[in-house]
């Protein structure tokens, strides 16, 4: 039909601007995450079933916080001038003790390099909490899942 998305091997139309990972099971609790020409991997701790060879999805969640901050704190130095090594981000998460299974706090600290002028903490404060991710989780995207034959 003329002026439809492309549609993935799943047949699930797709946005012209949409940016697609695909995910496809290896062994046991473990799948391949394909991103552009990446491959990652996830998989379950012993305790919880898995094999332990990859992070959990839930600590790539919390990561893909950590490395956002991290680069707008990278890109908040580069722009001023300001070396970016020893820059360090930590990410702690805690899990919901009830249902739905969910992550219920996180708590983000960026460690700047040395020698970061104290006048520049805030201006760097104000940067890394909006990276895109933090702006995401501050306004949920919508989410659809479909499951297709």
């Amino acid at each position: 039909m003329a002026g439809t998305a492309p549609e993935t091997a799943m047949s699930v139309p797709v946005r012209d601007d949409a940016h697609v990972i695909d995910v496809t099971h290896v062994d046991g609790d473990a799948y391949a995450v394909d991103v552009r020409d990446h491959r990652l991997l996830v998989d379950q701790p012993l305790d919880a079933g898995g094999t332990d060879t990859a992070p959990t999805p839930t600590e790539l969640f919390a990561a893909s916080l950590a490395t956002c901050v991290a680069f707008y704190a990278g890109r908040f130095l580069h722009r001023h001038g300001l070396a970016q090594t020893g820059l360090r981000v930590r990410a702690e998460f805690t899990m919901a003790p009830d249902r739905p299974a969910r992550v219920d706090a996180v708590r983000i600290v960026v460690s700047p390099p040395p020698g970061l002028p104290p006048e520049r903490l805030p201006a760097l404060a104000a940067v890394v909490s909006h990276c895109t991710v933090h702006n995401t989780l501050r306004q949920p995207p919508e989410i659809a899942v479909k499951v297709v034959p």
